[in-house]
């Protein structure tokens, strides 16, 4: 049992984790709905998977930075800082918002992504000192369910308030500025956001071990940023560098599959709400959570192998589906069915992660890790770019996704360690 310290900590993490994808996804929803207002066709596809493409970098352009920071210092204090900084940030694009700058409000979803990008270790690592190993996959089901929340809720809320704040006012004749200027109310939500985290930061339990630094130490930081000192962790585990591949191709598929949906609902559905389209793939996340939960439970006390193979059944039959689809009330089912397979998939792949990463180098592990899922999504949304340059079909995109995500099962059967032999390691 957790003590009642820890049981606290605890929700005050699962509610930062949840606030922060909140803050991420309002902001990239009101940027990608201003450019769906603005643009369409290839255009509007390419700048979209810009957006996702600023979101990614910051996970590959500071893999040395996150994973050191994480393994020197607390990561409760980490976290602290990084909720701290995305106060300002957040003001900084409620500001862009109302003086109508376009550009800046583009540039600062980079920014807000460094900041998560620095945090992401931190969060993800302090996991196990909370929960223990035997209660790994549950916690990541209760830390995966909350971002999944997150996501679901900031896809409607922005999604509603952006379409409430446009409704009546015709836009025909507006640019990107001044649609931002008509909404820039919601900037105030992302700020209230950010003062909320950096307060739950405060309740985290303070971390105490033999690695943590009370000062920067510059020397261990310089040897720190070689390439293949950070990634030589990741390497040496062969349960590791697998189910870092598992997670890539999954979010890789999510990434495209996002990027692309709204352009093909345009096109082929004939739909132009954004509300509409970004209700449909949110019962992506709606899907995200239950199949969290349902992994979790399936999952007490030991780490379910047996579940990756299912999952990723389940989306490689729902991407086969969503190009043959006729309606977006028929999407929603799918994105409901591939958010929920998805699930199965990513926690025990995640518990696995954490589980054999060796506690002196877990925020390298952890940042390795998003370096390699982030540099697959970026290469993901760069053959997005070049389908829509081409002017080629988007069901083509989606039945390639179909293809990936065959593919991924087949490894997931065929090269786990311990394939359908051994499907349950005790934690």
């Amino acid at each position: 049992m957790l003590s009642l310290l820890k049981v606290k900590g605890f929700v005050a993490f699962v509610a930062v984790a949840f606030i922060n994808a909140f803050i991420d996804l309002g902001h990239k929803i009101i940027v990608q709905n201003t450019l769906f207002k603005v643009y369409d066709g290839p255009e509007q596809v390419v700048l979209t998977a810009v957006v996702n493409g600023l979101i990614l970098l910051p996970f590959i352009l500071l893999l040395s930075p996150a994973g050191y920071l994480s393994d020197r210092f607390s990561k409760p204090q980490v976290m602290r800082w990084s909720a701290r900084v995305a106060v300002l940030i957040t003001l900084l694009i409620t500001l862009s918002y109302y003086q109508g700058w376009f550009e800046v409000a583009f540039a600062m979803t980079l920014l807000l992504a460094l900041q998560s990008a620095l945090y992401s270790p931190a969060k993800y690592g302090f996991i196990r000192d909370l929960v223990g190993t035997d209660k790994l996959s549950e916690g990541n089901g209760w830390v995966q369910s909350a971002t999944m929340i997150a996501i679901l809720s900031g896809i409607v809320v922005f999604s509603l308030l952006f379409e409430t704040l446009l409704s009546g006012i015709d836009i025909s004749r507006y640019g990107p500025a001044e649609i931002l200027q008509s909404i820039a109310p919601l900037g105030w939500v992302l700020v209230i956001a950010s003062v909320i985290e950096a307060l739950l930061t405060q309740q985290l339990p303070n971390q105490h071990n033999a690695h943590s630094e009370v000062a920067f130490n510059w020397s261990a930081y310089a040897k720190a940023q070689l390439l293949k000192h950070n990634l030589s962790a990741i390497w040496q585990d062969k349960t590791v560098i697998l189910s870092i591949f598992g997670l890539s191709i999954f979010w890789t598929i999510s990434q495209v599959m996002l990027a692309v949906y709204p352009s093909f609902a345009e096109t082929a559905l004939g739909e132009v709400n954004t509300f509409v389209i970004q209700g449909a793939m949110a019962l992506a996340g709606i899907g995200i959570m239950l199949g969290s939960v349902l992994a979790a439970k399936f999952s007490r006390h030991h780490i379910n192998k047996r579940l990756i193979p299912v999952g990723a059944m389940g989306v490689t039959l729902g991407l086969f589906l969503l190009p043959l689809l006729d309606s977006l009330m028929w999407a929603a089912a799918d994105f409901f069915l591939i958010g929920a397979s998805g699930a199965l998939m990513i926690i025990p792949l995640n518990a696995l992660i954490q589980l054999h990463a060796p506690d002196e180098h877990r925020g390298k592990v952890l940042a390795g890790n998003n370096f390699i899922q982030n540099i697959s999504m970026l290469c993901g949304l760069i053959l997005t770019v070049i389908f829509s340059l081409l002017q080629w079909s988007e069901s083509w995109l989606l039945y390639g996704l179909t293809l990936m995500a065959f593919v991924g099962t087949l490894l997931a059967i065929r090269m786990l360690p311990g394939g359908l032999q051994s499907l349950k390691i005790k934690a």
